[in-house]
């Protein structure tokens, strides 16, 4: 059954990334459930298997975005959902270890990739008095991430660039939302870009924490999971502003906000590892 929206039609869903992961399985899920859905990569797909239609769509790119955004209006005259789903993860690394170009690097795509899909999509939203943006973040957003900090600064902006946003379109009847997953078993480490500036200082903690990571995403929730909460996310009457994945990102948003700061300190330095080597 076909959801609809205020006007009797089929609900249309935009989810970048959707060539895979999170994003291939929150396609599939709202397809399932009633969405009429475009999924995008930057190098495009078939569509015929899936049952949702691909576009191409390189998230860094402000021409990309509008011709995407431009051809889904075309079409269906409306956007109701946007999934900002498209991202890149670097391997674990000190901050120390990557370029001002590498930080720039994943911010253009994490962070300012949102920026450029959410400004595409809101003057349709606005116009329509209605929509929803659900933006992917991750337990990094609200957590420090010890070798990952550029990584968890572009979710710790998601974050506060949602919450803000959230605040200024309520009026237009949108709602804009943060999923927190935490470690997640997709592919998104598999590829992850190497430090280009590695130092020997950094070696034994870089290896200590890389393990650690690896043991985490190979038990994490997979990809359904969190497309089952962006769904909710998407349909749920008064959503929140934030919607934390699985049982270990819930217990971690709480131990965030009603535990104290040397508590969290002291179990996150435990749990990567780190409390093994010696502090100077």
């Amino acid at each position: 059954m076909r959801k609809q929206n205020e006007v009797g039609q089929s609900k249309i869903a935009f989810v970048t990334g959707a060539s895979s992961g999170i994003g291939e399985a929150t396609a599939e899920r709202l397809a399932k459930a009633g969405y009429k859905v475009y999924g995008t990569s930057r190098r495009g797909a078939h569509s015929d298997q899936r049952p949702f239609e691909m576009l191409t769509l390189d998230v860094t790119s402000d021409q990309s975005v509008e011709t995407a955004v431009s051809e889904v209006m075309r079409r269906e005259g409306r956007i109701d959902l946007l999934v900002n789903n498209a991202g890149f993860s670097f391997a674990p690394a000190g901050a120390e270890e990557s370029s001002i170009e590498q930080a720039q690097s994943i911010f253009n795509t994490n962070f300012f990739g949102i920026v450029r899909m959410t400004r595409a999509v809101l003057p349709h939203m606005r116009i329509q008095r209605s929509g929803r943006i659900v933006n992917i973040g991750s337990v990094v957003g609200f957590l420090p991430a010890p070798f990952m900090a550029f990584y968890a600064a572009t979710k710790h902006a998601v974050e506060g660039y949602s919450e803000s946003l959230d605040h200024e379109v309520r009026t237009w009847g949108m709602r804009v939302i943060v999923i927190e997953p935490a470690g997640t078993s997709t592919q998104i480490d598999a590829n992850a870009t190497e430090a280009d500036a590695k130092l020997d200082a950094y070696r034994e903690a870089r290896m200590i924490v890389g393990q650690k990571l690896t043991a985490m995403i190979e038990h994490g929730d997979g990809p359904g999971v969190v497309a089952d909460v962006v769904l909710k996310a998407a349909s749920a009457a008064r959503p929140k502003l934030r919607y934390a994945v699985g049982r270990n990102a819930k217990t971690l948003r709480w131990l965030r906000t009603l535990a104290p700061a040397s508590m969290v300190d002291a179990a996150l330095r435990k749990r990567m590892g780190l409390n093994t080597l010696v502090e100077r």
